[in-house]
């Protein structure tokens, strides 16, 4: 009897193993699908992007049209505008940046520079230098100089802050170079609104075409900064700062609780927390700040890896806030995929786990499976594709023939840095914290008045 019940327990207890491990591995396809059915719902993005820029374009750029012809008051009647200058071991570009900020068109009066300099390198001698530069042309100039990089480039801005009353605060990363109107063109959206907390210029290269690396990274920005930033903006969508060459109305800032260091995307934590608040923010895609990228793939990849670790992080920090916010239910879905992106690196290592385990010891790639991965390669590589696209042909007036023979070598540099910075998206949303690293750029560009006329061809917008 002993004997026959043991060979009886033993038949269950196999039954019961082989029905656990069915179940485990239905559960591990279910999750894979899932995995593939959240990236092809994020690829969708790309296409609902466009549709909205070729949708609204000639609405919204007459739109911006109208804004950049409104008057000004006259001198006498214009606000104070602090000028911040972050840098980090920047010690070369910073005495050009001063420069181009001294021939910015506001009154002089009104005019206050901060040169914010964490630097470790000495680089504080050409800030000095730089600081003394404007003074003599009768501008209020400050260096700030910290001891230490407490909260990295957000700690230095809100320290600056603290030296200031000004009621506008325009931000400007020392490789960009702004034309001289640049603060008259965005005031005037500033000024016309009262409810906009960010009046954002778009980020332009003044070395796109040097090397290799730094084309191709003009194409994939442009995409970005030319095509999905005008249409989150003329949507009206959240639309994330870019960190730079924009003006910022100083309520708004205090209201949403100030720069805070502790993601290492501070433009996009606080332009959330500013417009779940009910500030508005405006992106002027004719009014372009021309600035310096990474000129090799070891520095650019750098920059990739603080760009998506801060991102994941934001993701981390603000979601919930979304959902929690006034935001209209479109506002909110569209915000989450935008946010969603910080997922990928954490996704992408599920789903890598769950589909090994389902090819290896499972039902292996089912038709549903194969069909969802089929549809989001083709997002990967047509979405993207065709933003790059449209953004050279509207940001620079390109011949869409050239653009589609480089197009194979763009989406393959792309899809390579992506996944080589995946570790830093699954870092952040797991909460480890890196240091804020600075991309090293070169100031070829000496003059800034010669740089500022190196920025995009295109023209105002048509009214």
């Amino acid at each position: 009897m002993s004997i026959v019940g043991g060979i009886s327990g033993s038949g269950h207890s196999s039954t019961s193993l082989s029905f656990a491990r069915w179940k485990v591995l239905e559960f591990d396809h279910q999750v894979f699908l899932l995995c593939l059915a959240f990236y092809c719902v994020l690829g969708s993005t790309f296409f609902w992007i466009l549709i909205q820029y070729l949708r609204l374009r000639r609405r919204s750029t007459a739109e911006e049209a109208r804004i950049l012809a409104l008057p000004l008051p006259a001198d006498s009647g214009l606000p104070n505008i602090l000028v911040q200058l972050p840098t980090f071991n920047e010690g070369t570009l910073i005495r050009r940046a001063a420069k181009a900020a001294a021939n910015l068109d506001w009154p002089r009066q009104l005019l206050h520079v901060q040169v914010l300099d964490d630097s470790t390198d000495g680089s504080v001698v050409h800030s000095e230098r730089a600081v003394a530069d404007l003074r003599d042309q009768g501008i209020d100039a400050l260096l700030l100089h910290r001891p230490n990089r407490d909260g990295f480039k957000a700690g230095a801005l809100a320290g600056g802050l603290l030296h200031s009353d000004a009621p506008y605060v325009a931000i400007l990363d020392v490789d960009y170079l702004p034309k001289p109107d640049f603060l008259r063109d965005c005031m005037r959206a500033l000024l016309d609104d009262p409810r906009l907390a960010l009046a954002q210029a778009r980020c332009d290269y003044l070395n796109g075409d040097e090397n290799l690396v730094t084309g191709v990274q003009q194409r994939i920005l442009d995409a970005h900064f030319a095509v999905e930033q005008a249409a989150r903006s003329w949507s009206g969508q959240i639309v994330p700062s870019n960190g730079t060459c924009g003006i910022w109305r100083r309520a708004a800032i205090d209201e949403a609780g100030g720069w805070q260091g502790d993601t290492l995307a501070e433009d996009m934590d606080l332009s959330y927390r500013v417009q779940l608040r009910g500030w508005r923010t405006l992106f002027l895609a004719s009014v372009t700040v021309p600035g310096e990228l990474p000129n090799t793939f070891q520095n650019w990849r750098r920059q990739q890896f603080r760009w998506t670790k801060g991102s994941a992080e934001v993701t981390r920090k603000i979601l919930a806030a979304v959902w929690r916010s006034p935001l209209t239910l479109n506002q909110k879905v569209v915000s989450t995929l935008h946010l969603g992106g910080g997922l990928f690196g954490f996704v992408f290592g599920l789903t890598f786990v769950t589909g090994a385990i389902d090819i290896a010891w499972g039902t292996g790639l089912t038709g549903f499976a194969l069909a969802l991965i089929l549809i989001l390669a083709a997002e990967v590589i047509v979405g993207p594709g065709l933003l790059q696209l449209v953004g050279q042909k509207c940001a620079r007036g390109a011949a869409i023939l050239p653009e589609l023979r480089r197009l194979p070598l763009v989406t393959v540099l792309r899809l390579a840095v992506g996944l080589a910075n995946l570790g830093g998206a699954i870092e952040a949303l797991f909460g480890r914290g890196t240091p804020f690293v600075g991309t090293p750029k070169e100031g070829g560009t000496s003059d800034p008045v010669t740089a500022a006329s190196l920025s995009s061809h295109v023209a105002r917008p048509e009214s």
